[in-house]
């Protein structure tokens, strides 16, 4: 195996390690209390649309498999600089607000652990994380997969064990978890999940990841694409099992909005003090290597973007032989940092969601762009284009289900950026480019 690549495993560990964070150490808890029992779908649900969506992209890495950009590069590619700025910075953003989000769980989780005057310093641990796993990344893409892929083989086996014991205690004497999956309220399966599916698609939609070094995989694009929807499907069993493993544990209608929902149940099953601690133990594990994986992405986003023209070149500054968009770190570590301080993990989430999905409707439409211009002939997207506009659809429906806020906030980002774009090109002279819609 060359210096730079890496194998199957460390792939689908990266994957994984982004997508087994702090959806479900953290928001599993806000998602049950949102959706009660409908969780359970609601996961399943969301999941299918995931899987689609990662379907869609293991075509897309065919086409392009040295691609650093993700979404972004198969925008730029497909429809040009002005919406590929958009989808760039957009996602870009949304990679770095995600350190955050998984930066506060670990955070919120060692200030818990420790108790006493430390729950004060969740901010502070938050911190430390991210600069010790920019450090981490700074050392070469080969030595942040191999971290991951260890971090990730150990929370994993933390949740089978979590599982194991809630089944037991499920079906252990005098115990009645049956009627935790009763819902009292009055809400529709339709509108909890678009309710709940802020916290549930961020749960599910690191495996985007994967596409950032798609090159690197031993036996390339083929190899990358069967990582990412192993880790999605994987994710799917796995956020289920948890999800049924917490109502058999503690009430559905007992859930809040919380940052240890784990714990929580557990504590609501009386269950031992070792469980206690090696779930603790699970969630600073899980939150590390989501941080871990979600920089890498933003870093080689935000190198790619600058590659292309579209961002100064001060961040295309790259260590070939580690692998490594060495700016792109830094500044992806102080934009999570930055963002540790812009509210709770819940709305943070929200802000990440959007330039997310909306990555996503874009590069699904890039899609059908190349296999119109055919484009798609060594790798053909399934069920073309039913899968592919039923996913838009679906994604349409999350971005209609952000919170109010999240979605004022990146609206006026999106202006913002058409904004940002135009006065740029004025200021270059840049020839004007007229494209008739209709014929």
């Amino acid at each position: 195996m060359s210096e730079n690549k890496i194998g199957m495993i460390a792939a689908v560990a990266v994957a994984l390690g982004a997508i087994v964070g702090a959806g479900i150490f953290v928001l599993s808890g806000t998602v049950i209390a949102i959706a009660g029992a409908y969780a359970i779908p609601a996961f399943l649900i969301v999941g299918l649309v995931a899987l689609s969506v990662a379907l869609n992209f293991g075509v897309l890495g065919r086409i392009m498999p040295n691609a650093k950009g993700a979404a972004y590069s198969y925008v730029y590619s497909a429809f040009g600089s002005e919406l590929g700025f958009i989808t760039g910075i957009l996602l870009y953003f949304s990679f770095a607000t995600a350190i955050s989000v998984v930066a506060l769980g670990f955070g919120a989780t060692l200030a818990s652990m420790l108790g006493g005057a430390m729950a004060h310093f969740a901010v502070a641990f938050s911190i430390l994380l991210i600069i010790a796993l920019g450090i981490i990344n700074l050392r070469g893409i080969r030595n942040a997969a191999r971290t991951d892929t260890a971090l990730v083989m150990i929370k994993v086996a933390i949740l089978t064990v979590f599982i194991a014991f809630a089944f037991l205690f499920a079906i252990g004497p005098g115990h009645h978890s049956a009627h935790n999956f009763s819902r009292p309220s009055e809400g529709s399966l339709v509108g909890d999940v678009l309710e709940a599916s802020i916290a549930i698609f961020f749960a599910y939609t690191g495996f985007q990841t994967v596409s950032t070094f798609t090159s690197r995989v031993e036996g390339g694009a083929g190899n990358a694409a069967e990582a990412i929807m192993i880790a999605v499907i994987s994710s799917i069993v796995l956020y289920v099992l948890v999800i049924v493993s917490l109502i058999f544990l503690m009430p559905a209608s007992s859930y809040s909005i919380t940052a240890n929902p784990l714990t929580s149940a557990l504590s609501a099953a009386h269950a031992p003090g070792w469980l206690f601690v090696l779930v603790g133990i699970g969630a600073l594990i899980a939150t590390a290597s989501a941080t871990l994986a979600m920089m890498l992405a933003a870093s080689r986003v935000m190198y790619q973007i600058s590659t292309d023209g579209l961002l100064p070149g001060i961040f295309r500054k790259y260590d070939r032989e580690k692998d490594v968009a060495f700016n792109g770190i830094i500044a992806s570590m102080l934009i999570g940092i930055l963002m540790l301080f812009a509210g709770n993990v819940y709305t943070i989430a929200a802000i990440s969601n959007f330039g997310l999905l909306f990555s996503y409707i874009i590069s699904i439409l890039a899609l059908m762009h190349f296999h119109k211009h055919g484009k798609t002939t060594e790798a053909k997207p399934r069920y073309y284009p039913y899968l592919q506009v039923i996913t838009i659809i679906a994604l349409m429906a999350f971005i209609y289900g952000l919170p109010h806020e999240a979605f004022v906030i990146n609206v006026i980002i999106v202006i913002s950026l058409i904004v940002i774009y135009y006065a740029l090109r004025e200021v270059e002279d840049k020839k004007v480019i007229r494209v008739r819609l209709f014929r």
